[in-house]
């Protein structure tokens, strides 16, 4: 009755009913567990196909005339990459010094070049403070969606998160496709695009604490980060596939870049309303994280039978004394998860789990405070690089040719593939060393040199381009996945939150969304500072990445502490063995 009353305004899904009737049987736990996955991880990787539009779209909001050396250079530099990066990333050619509409031929494929107007720019953003004003449309939305996301947490713990998850979609979806109808009903104040990006960001501030919430309601701490690393790569799976089809969708208008986007995240809306099963409790399982380590008999208990062990367990008296009544200034996140469960079953009554938990009692768990900020820094360079890389790369030479807006698009890709796999290994390495602080700072320290080699020598030829953009996105993005995802869901289940399965949006609002303050500020300070050229915009990159790895000192203290204590703990049992 307990872990079920918490969810009283939540039910089965329509769409799972209806599977249960056609199938005539129960799907078991770990079917429930993947359909969670599959289907949060398509409504993460839709928020973010929606979110990158405007970075695209930025070299067509403003004016941007690059000539070409010449026509041979342009063969040069074209056949000098192989396929397939021949045809995914120089897919385009603009010769627009010329004022002449016409296409270059390069052995059997004619290039169509663009005519000039194309690159006029858009009224209000094709002035000379084109670059300001994108910064601080930026600013506007990222900055709704920071304080967005503090609300957002503490109401995703008290609403049903299927309901939650699939109205934000929607409403996302809706102010997207506004925001591209300004083509069509050609306008051009800049309140418009203002006001649309300020609530965009409100409603796109669901997303991330309904989703982690959900995944961490399903899974427990074990292989957290591994799961949740390989989980997280929507993030960048949204980067690319959203890059892709708004570059692709440019030469019919800059407003299909938005629409598109738009309808389909819509849509994903709905399979969320109909198929998310948000919580084990809702279809008679129990919470992982309060049986993953119980073992009866010498199994591993979960299921139904786990439920019914476990509420066995609760009529059981505890005494006072096994009561946790204080906690240490700092632990480690990743804690023996038999100690976390005594923990939990120390403080397991229902009244307690029913009442989530204040913006206070949050900013409260250990680790939480340096986390956060830690994740500001770390938000600061990647979102940086997610709103401006696109207008950086047009803007740049890369071995003395420059590229077209698609193109430029389609190669700011690269940094998010770069991110799935260092999401995927800092997830893996934390879970091996047993270690979340030592594996997110030593991947930002490691990110400063890779971002000042992407800047110096990234630009000298297509290959140096792609390897340090590669490299920068796979240490840019490894921590910014630990920390939004394993680590938020480690503090949202923490044990000095005595059990409280209701912390674990509230925890991820208030860790992402000082995070998203930073990714707020990176985007509209650059905005103001490339203006005088790029070298300041790299050196605020590379000092914030340092930032953010020092405030985590304390924490990998810690952990190494930690970890010599278990050393020699380890050394003294073997030698009097």
């Amino acid at each position: 009755m307990g872990s079920l009353s918490i969810h009283r305004r939540a039910v089965v899904p329509p769409g799972v009913k209806l599977l249960r009737s056609l199938v005539n049987r129960e799907p078991d736990y770990d079917a429930y567990r993947t359909s969670v996955l599959i289907l949060t991880f398509i409504a993460y990787t839709l928020y973010h196909v929606s979110r990158k539009p405007p970075s695209i779209v930025k070299n067509v909001l403003v004016s941007s005339y690059k000539p070409w050396n010449s026509v041979g250079d342009l063969e040069n530099a074209m056949i000098s990459l192989p396929w397939p990066l021949y045809k995914i990333f120089i897919n385009r050619v603009q010769e627009i010094d010329t004022g002449i509409n016409n296409s270059i031929a390069l052995g059997n494929k004619v290039i169509s070049v663009g005519q000039p107007d194309e690159f006029q720019g858009w009224a209000p953003f094709d002035g000379d403070s084109g670059a300001a004003l994108l910064g601080q449309m930026d600013l506007s939305f990222l900055g709704s969606y920071a304080v967005g996301m503090y609300f957002a947490g503490p109401l995703a713990d008290r609403l049903s998160l299927r309901f939650f998850l699939a109205i934000g979609m929607t409403g996302t979806g809706l102010l997207v496709s506004l925001f591209g109808m300004a083509y069509w009903w050609n306008i051009h104040r800049f309140a418009y695009f203002l006001s649309v990006q300020a609530v965009a960001g409100l409603f796109q501030a669901t997303g991330w604490p309904s989703v982690v919430a959900v995944v961490g309601n399903w899974f427990g701490k074990r292989k957290r980060g591994l799961i949740m690393g390989l989980w997280n790569a929507h993030t960048s799976v949204g980067n690319i596939v959203g890059s892709l089809i708004a570059s692709d969708e440019l030469h019919g208008g800059w407003g299909w870049s938005f629409l598109v986007p738009g309808f389909s995240i819509v849509g994903g809306g709905l399979l969320v309303f109909l198929f998310l099963v948000e919580d084990p409790a809702i279809v008679g399982l129990t919470l992982p994280h309060r049986t993953e380590s119980i073992i009866d008999g010498g199994e591993r208990v979960n299921g139904r039978e786990g439920l019914k062990n476990e509420n066995a367990r609760k009529t059981e008296k505890l005494p006072v004394s096994s009561m946790h009544t204080a906690v240490e200034p700092i632990l480690p996140l990743l804690r023996d998860e038999e100690s976390d469960l005594k923990a939990e079953k120390g403080f397991a009554g229902p009244e307690q789990r029913i009442q989530a938990i204040g913006f206070r009692q949050a900013c409260a768990i250990p680790g939480l405070i340096p986390f956060a900020f830690c994740l500001f820094f770390a938000k600061l360079v990647a979102y940086t690089f997610l709103y401006w890389l696109p207008f950086y790369i047009e803007h740049t030479a890369i071995d003395g040719h420059y590229l077209s807006d698609k193109t430029a698009g389609n190669l700011s890709t690269i940094f998010d593939t770069g991110g799935v796999v260092g999401g995927i290994l800092a997830g893996h390495l934390s879970d091996k060393m047993n270690a979340r602080a030592i594996t997110a700072a030593s991947f930002m320290y490691a990110a400063i040199p890779m971002v000042f080699l992407f800047r110096a020598y990234g630009s000298k030829s297509f290959w140096l381009t792609i390897l340090t953009l590669f490299m920068t996105g796979f240490f840019v993005n490894g921590p910014y996945a630990l920390i939004s995802t394993a680590v938020s869901a480690d503090l949202g289940t923490h044990s000095s939150l005595r059990g409280n399965a209701r912390a674990l949006a509230t925890v991820t609002a208030i860790i992402d969304g000082t995070g998203s303050v930073g990714a707020a500020l990176g985007p509209l300070i650059t905005g103001y500072i490339s203006v005088d050229g790029w070298n300041g915009v790299f050196a605020m990159l590379m000092v914030s990445a340092s930032i953010s790895g020092l405030l985590l000192t304390r924490m990998v203290v810690v952990e190494v502490r930690e970890k010599v204590q278990f050393s020699k703990r380890l050394s003294a049992q073997n030698f009097g063995s």
